[in-house]
C-alpha cells in the first residue's frame, strides 16, 4: 500500500475514537483503487475540533509510469462541495443586512425581475427548490438545452463591436420556451446554475468578484491557504492528475503559461456553483467552521443563528433526479441534510459531495468532521468510495 501520513493535532484515542478502524479504512480504499474504480485518496478526520486521522493512498499521477505517491495537502477540484462556500457567502450577505432569503431575485437582479422568473428566490435557489431546469443527466430529456449552452450559443451571434456587454444572464433565461422544469417548490431537483445565479448575486450586492468575496471572507479567515478559484504555481506542482487534458492544464498553470479555456471563464461567470480547488485538511477546516457556530480557532465567519438555519431540514420536497424516487429530499440551506439506511451518522448530520469525487460530512452530535478526496479513474459514480466510506470512519466512534 502506497501511504502517506499527514499532520495531526492528537491520537485518535484522545479523542474517543478507535484506531484499528483507520487501518479498515485504508485497506478499503486500497481495494476500491485495485478495483479501478478511483485513482487515489486523501483524507482529513476530526473530533471536537482536533484532526486524529490525515493521510494519503495511491499515485498522484494517472500515468503508469509515474508512481509519485499522491499526499495528504494534495490538491483537487472540489466541484460542487464549492455550493456550501457560496451558500455561506450568501448567508454573510444576510447577516450584514445586503439581502433576505425571501426577496426575489428580480430585485437584486433585473434580469430576473420578469416572467416566469419574477417570483425566484435565493431561498429556493439554495435549497434546489426554484423549479429551474435541473443539471444535464438528472433527467431525460433530449430536447431541454442546457443554460450553459444558451450561453455559448448566443455568445457565438455576439457581435462585440457593437460594443454592448454580452449580457451572459440574460442568454441564459432569455431563450422562448426555457422557463421551468416543474412549478416552483414542488420538488427538489438539483440546479447548479442556481448556484451561479446566487454568484451574480454576490457581485451585484458586493461590487466585487464573488470568487473574491468567497476567498477573502471565508478561505483567508480560517487559514484555508489552499482553497482557491485559481491556483497558483505551487499549488498545481501538489494537484493530483487523472487526465491528459488535465495533465496540460496543470502543466500550463505550474509553467505560468496558463490561458481561459473556458468561455464561461472569457466572460467572468461566476463559478460559484462548482470552481474551487482545495485539500482534504483545508476542508476540514471549513466543517468546524460550521461545527463550532460559525467561529473556528479565533476566526468568526457566520453568526451561530445563521449557520443553525443552515444546518436545519428547510425543505422536504419529493426527489426524481438520478432515478431516485425519494418523497422527501432533506436539505438545508446549501447543505444536503439527507438520511436513511445507507447511512450511519447522526440525525442532523449536514454534508455535501463533488462528482468526480470528494465528500464533506460534519456530524454535531459527534463533534466529528471528515473531508476525503477520491478521483475518480473512470466514467461512472461509485459509492463504494463515497457511502460506503463514510460508514467505516463512523464505525470509529466511541
Amino acid at each position: 500500500m502506497l501511504y502517506t501520513q499527514g499532520k495531526t493535532d492528537c491520537k485518535p484515542s484522545e479523542v474517543g475514537y478507535d484506531e484499528q478502524r483507520l487501518d479498515v479504512l485504508n485497506r478499503h480504499l486500497q481495494h476500491v483503487i485495485d478495483d479501478g474504480e478511483i485513482q487515489c485518496a486523501t483524507y482529513c478526520i476530526s473530533r471536537k475540533g482536533k484532526v486524529f486521522a490525515h493521510g494519503a493512498i495511491g499515485k498522484k499521477s494517472f500515468r503508469k509510469d509515474d508512481d509519485t505517491p499522491v499526499q495528504p495537502d494534495s490538491v483537487r477540484y472540489i466541484a460542487s462541495i464549492t455550493k456550501v462556500f457560496t451558500a455561506v457567502a450568501i448567508m454573510k450577505l444576510v447577516e450584514d443586512g445586503f439581502m433576505r432569503l425571501d426577496v426575489p431575485v428580480g430585485e437584486i437582479l433585473p434580469q430576473f425581475n420578469t416572467p416566469p422568473y419574477n417570483g425566484v428566490t435565493p431561498f429556493q435557489l439554495l435549497t434546489h427548490t426554484s423549479g429551474m431546469h435541473a443539471d444535464d443527466g438528472c433527467f431525460e430529456n433530449k430536447y431541454q438545452s442546457a443554460y450553459w449552452k444558451l450561453i455559448d450559443d448566443a455568445y457565438k451571434l455576439y457581435d462585440p463591436d457593437k460594443k454592448n456587454e454580452f449580457d451572459w444572464l440574460a442568454a441564459a433565461l432569455g431563450t422562448i420556451g426555457n422557463g421551468f422544469r416543474v412549478k416552483p417548490d414542488t420538488e427538489w431537483a438539483y440546479c447548479s446554475f442556481g448556484f451561479v445565479i446566487l454568484g451574480a448575486v454576490i457581485e451585484k450586492l458586493t461590487g466585487m468578484s464573488a470568487h473574491q468575496y468567497i476567498e477573502d471572507n471565508i478561505a483567508k479567515p480560517l487559514g484555508m491557504k489552499d482553497t482557491t478559484f485559481s491556483i497558483t504555481s505551487e499549488m498545481a506542482k501538489r494537484y493530483i492528475v487523472t487526465d491528459e487534458e488535465l495533465e496540460k492544464y496543470i502543466n500550463d498553470a505550474i509553467n505560468g503559461t496558463s490561458e481561459h479555456h473556458l468561455f464561461r471563464e472569457k466572460l467572468k461567470i461566476p463559478s460559484t456553483g462548482g470552481g474551487l480547488e482545495s485539500t482534504v485538511y483545508d476542508l476540514s477546516r471549513f466543517g468546524n467552521m460550521m461545527l463550532f457556530g460559525g467561529t473556528f480557532e479565533g476566526a468568526r465567519v457566520l453568526g451561530r443563528k445563521a449557520v443553525e438555519r443552515m444546518t436545519t431540514i428547510s425543505s422536504a420536497l419529493p426527489n426524481f433526479t438520478w432515478n431516485a424516487k425519494e418523497k422527501e429530499r432533506y436539505y438545508g440551506i446549501g447543505f444536503d441534510m439527507r438520511n436513511g439506511p445507507a447511512f450511519t451518522f447522526s440525525q442532523g448530520t449536514f454534508m455535501h459531495e463533488g462528482s468526480g469525487a470528494c465528500s464533506l460530512y460534519v456530524d454535531p452530535k459527534e463533534e466529528l468532521v471528515a473531508a476525503w478526496i477520491v478521483p475518480f479513474a473512470k466514467e461512472g459514480w461509485f459509492s463504494r468510495a463515497l457511502y460506503n466510506v463514510q460508514n467505516i470512519i463512523w464505525s470509529g466512534i466511541k
